[in-house]
């Protein structure tokens, strides 16, 4: 098995003072990358996930999900898919540095590269080992409509309350607190004015797919800088 090439990185928590100091997040993968694959619900950007690497777009492999609720449909579906899906619940832990320390315990031994957040839902905390190796995808434009109880329809019934013209989705690293950490890309959507929550959701769905294959393949091939919450793409050589 090969080491993970991950590069020194600055602290996301801490800002840069003086000139800009770029660091890179990852050298290139020479090999697919390894996926650990997040979820509470049912499954639906996982299978994203599965159908872009048996299609050929997506050079990755998925050797675990883990799940935070043995009942829910991304279960079934990621076993059906012939994936490893770990059930690890948040209520049979007494906090989330324990029921954290459980899951990135399981990403490790499964020799895991990223974890994507996928419709999961519980607060995790990072460890160390695994900064800017963790993303989410949110679906609204990251600092707006976000953060704790932001999820799901609610989400969407926020930007269609608000009246905002534009919304979209966002793929970030994540810290340890709820749509917070340094952005690595944004795609957006225009909010008609007879959309309902649903023929929202569609639509920015259809931008989520696109943005969280873009930030995998930007990390995957080295092209993810940071600078403090900063996050930029370069060209490689």
């Amino acid at each position: 098995m090969d080491k993970n090439p991950q590069s020194e990185i600055r602290n996301p928590k801490s800002p840069s003072s003086g000139p800009e100091q770029w660091r890179s997040v990852c050298s290139p993968f020479s090999r697919p990358i390894r996926l650990g694959v997040l979820i509470s619900g049912g499954g639906t950007t996982l299978m994203n996930f599965v159908e872009e690497i048996a299609a050929g777009r997506l050079p990755a492999e998925i050797p675990l999900v883990v799940a935070s609720r043995g009942d829910c449909g991304g279960v079934a579906r990621a076993r059906a898919a012939g994936l490893r899906c770990d059930v690890i619940s948040r209520k049979n832990f007494s906090g989330v540095a324990e029921f954290s320390a459980s899951i990135f315990e399981a990403c490790r031994a499964a020799h895991v590269d990223i974890v994507l957040l996928a419709g999961f839902l519980s607060l995790i905390e990072v460890p160390p080992d695994f900064e800017f190796r963790v993303m989410n995808i949110h679906p609204a434009l990251i600092p707006s409509f976000c953060g704790k109880g932001f999820y799901g329809h609610k989400v969407h019934e926020a930007v269609l309350a608000a009246g905002v013209k534009i919304s979209g989705c966002t793929v970030h690293f994540v810290d340890n607190h709820y749509d917070h950490g340094p952005i690595i890309v944004q795609s957006c959507v225009d909010v008609h004015d007879d959309d309902t929550c649903d023929t929202l959701a569609a639509r920015v769905f259809a931008a989520e797919r696109g943005a969280y294959l873009k930030a995998i393949g930007l990390y995957a091939q080295g092209r993810l800088q940071t600078d403090g919450r900063r996050v930029r793409q370069v060209q490689t050589s």
